[in-house]
């Protein structure tokens, strides 16, 4: 039984946006519902999630999907829901969809990527010139031996390049394996081995912040490592010196010469792996989430067509990695629509704080993703970096990653989007394939919420008994049905695909992240279940602990963790960046009563500790467990995805 959902409230007190009669018009989910007789939010909503087979046959058809042979069912869970196939018996191929049937059609000479170095150098490449290149290295891969279900892995900056490799792997029926750009080397050898590898595409680097990074020794490194990659090319983005393995190694150039411009995907089943694509697990080695063709793309062109309203004439740019669910996500999504789509290859603060604003207004971005850490980042840096740039371009800004405090969140409302452009704050992760909530362009909203369940996918807030919550009472995100992004498993692991997602409760797949809806039908997230901090028997997310403490303007970040006490079970203790701090000791003093004031006198932190960084993975997001683990004196775990290892060096241990 799939609970009903309420949708959210315009009229409620607290409400920050609600949208224009001419933005609902003119919405791309909008025209979805009218094809479809579909009169309100709600209605949209509660349909898509009790009869999925209708919602996904519906918007694949209204998307155009293309198939080489059309399925038999949509949906087939006859072996449970956890192990469920989407658009059983048809055919297709991603990069068909995002590639080819584009530069065979009236979108030849459409802009397809748009690549901004760091160094201001731009190259724009048609859906033509993308489909040459994609079977240029196709062709390369095909000579090194790679061919249908081989993994193929990509060490890649942000540029054109590294999408046509990605197109290249789907167009042969390749697996692709994204890797992080900022990867070390035990990092990249864990994972391709982990996929037995064939081939790896990388750069000899690139740059970052001002500076070159290498990337070629990195992988250099890593191979040592893993011996079941044959073949290595490697792009030249960087003009370094790097060496090659005669035996192993080609360059872009000549692994590409006289390779054909022409060529066909490879029709392939539905269920047909794509993807693996790692994430970092607690402890052990990190899990690799294996996506399919179907299943993914008619997901991911959903989300970026309903909820960022990105359509052919659109350009999108988010600020992301291939190695992060959100590169494969915008490349695919705004690829598959038709849309151009914007790589920066550098720093997004280089040279100076206005770059991601600059490119907003030099490209006419109209849907734009970044993370809440960017923002609370940027702000001290003053609201002129914003205010000098013309950003009327855009209509949507997208948002994802982790919680939001309310400040920053209603700063990029009304000084980014002026108070007109409506925040998509999403969430769901690397094994969803991408969301399980999200409110839409013509969703209103409040202050950090996701709006309501992505549309299709039967999620829950559920009690510890899987009855659902409501009225503001934090549960347990929860998912009741398949979706079509879900992940088929973790590669080479099904065991702990089971007891990951699976083993909590019956046919209910638990995410992990604690979850609200409050009394006017708006639905919040509030951290990982396994960050909870109990406090003598009393539950509290880390998020709300981390509003208090940056409300109060003492604090550009923070962190809070629950640390062993002898009495109370858990004490909460909080890290932060200072931020206009002249007296330290009251600083702390009045963060530590602001969580009181905020949250009640049973979560009086234990401590307030100032450090200059907080450990953050490659995307910008906090490594909460990292943090405890430290302050508790313990092993911190798996630390591949870790971006700045020094900062966890400032967290010392607590008692």
């Amino acid at each position: 039984m799939v609970s009903k959902v309420q949708a959210p409230d315009p009229d409620a007190d607290d409400v920050v946006w609600v949208p224009s009669e001419e933005r609902v018009e003119e919405a791309n989910v909008t025209a979805f519902m009218e094809e479809h007789g579909i009169a309100s939010l709600e209605e949209l909503i509660n349909r898509s999630r009790e009869d999925l087979e209708w919602f996904w046959g519906a918007v694949e058809e209204h998307l155009g999907v293309e198939w080489f042979e059309e399925y038999d069912a949509v949906l087939d869970a006859s072996e449970g829901i956890e192990h469920a196939e989407w658009f059983t018996s048809g055919t297709t191929n991603i990069a068909h969809n995002c590639v080819d049937r584009w530069a065979r059609g009236e979108r030849s000479d459409e802009v397809a990527l748009i690549g901004e170095a760091e160094d201001g150098s731009v190259r724009e490449w048609t859906y033509q010139d993308l489909y040459e290149t994609t079977n240029q290295v196709a062709g390369a891969l095909e000579d090194a031996g790679v061919s249908e279900g081989d993994a193929v892995g990509v060490f890649m900056p942000m540029i054109p390049e590294t999408v046509a490799a990605t197109m290249a792997i789907a167009k042969l029926g390749a697996i692709f394996v994204p890797l992080f750009s900022g990867f070390a080397p035990d990092a990249i050898a864990t994972r391709l081995a982990d996929a037995d590898a064939k081939a790896l595409i990388t750069a000899d680097g690139f740059a970052r912040g001002g500076s070159r990074v290498e990337m070629k020794s990195t992988a250099d490194e890593a191979l040592a490592e893993v011996p079941t990659v044959e073949d290595v090319i490697v792009y030249d983005n960087a003009d370094l010196d790097v060496p090659m393995d005669a035996d192993r190694d080609r360059t872009w150039a000549e692994a590409t010469a006289g390779q054909p411009t022409d060529k066909d995907s490879v029709p392939v089943d539905s269920e047909h792996p794509w993807m693996v694509v790692y994430t970092s697990g607690t402890t052990g080695k990190p899990k690799g989430a294996v996506h399919v063709h179907g299943g993914f793309l008619v997901k991911i062109m959903q989300e970026v067509a309903h909820q960022t309203d990105v359509g052919p004439e659109d350009v999108l740019y988010w600020i992301t990695d291939m190695g992060w669910i959100m590169g494969p996500w915008e490349v695919v999504g705004g690829l598959g629509l038709g849309a151009s789509v914007v790589l920066y290859e550098g720093s997004p603060t280089h040279p100076d704080p206005g770059r991601v604003w600059q490119l907003v207004e030099d490209h006419e971005v109209d849907a734009l993703g970044l993370s809440p850490t960017f923002v609370r980042a940027i702000i001290p840096e003053g609201d002129e970096h914003v205010t000098s740039r013309d950003l009327s371009s855009l209509k949507a800004i997208g948002s994802t990653g982790e919680p939001w405090n309310p400040e920053p969140y209603r700063w990029l409302l009304d000084t980014v989007g002026d108070g007109d452009v409506p925040i998509i704050n999403l969430s769901g992760g690397t094994e969803v394939g991408a969301c399980f909530l999200s409110p839409l362009p013509i969703t209103p909203l409040k202050p950090c919420t996701l709006g309501h369940p992505s549309l299709g996918v039967a999620t829950d807030v559920l009690d510890d008994d899987a009855n659902p919550v409501r009225d503001g009472e934090v549960g347990e995100l929860a998912c009741t049905r398949s979706w079509p992004g879900m992940t088929r498993g973790l590669w080479q692991a099904p065991d702990r695909y089971e007891e990951a997602y699976w083993d909590r409760w019956p046919e209910i797949w638990a995410h992990g992240d604690w979850a609200s809806v409050d009394e006017d039908g708006y639905w919040y997230l509030h951290g990982r279940s396994d960050d909870v901090i109990t406090v003598a028997g009393k539950r509290v997310g880390p998020a709300e602990v981390e509003s208090a403490a940056v409300d109060t303007g003492l604090a550009q970040e923070a962190a809070a963790v629950g640390v062993p006490h002898d009495v109370k079970g858990q004490s909460v203790h909080v890290f932060a960046i200072p931020t206009n701090v002249d007296d330290e000791h009251e600083a702390r003093q009045r963060i530590s009563q602001a969580v009181v004031d905020g949250l009640g006198k049973p979560f009086k932190p234990g401590g307030v500790h100032f450090v200059d960084d907080l450990p953050r993975t490659k995307t910008a997001k906090i490594l909460r467990r990292a943090i405890e683990a430290k302050a508790k004196g313990e092993d911190p775990g798996d630390l591949s995805s870790i971006d700045n290892p020094e900062a966890l060096d400032l967290i010392e241990a607590v008692d």
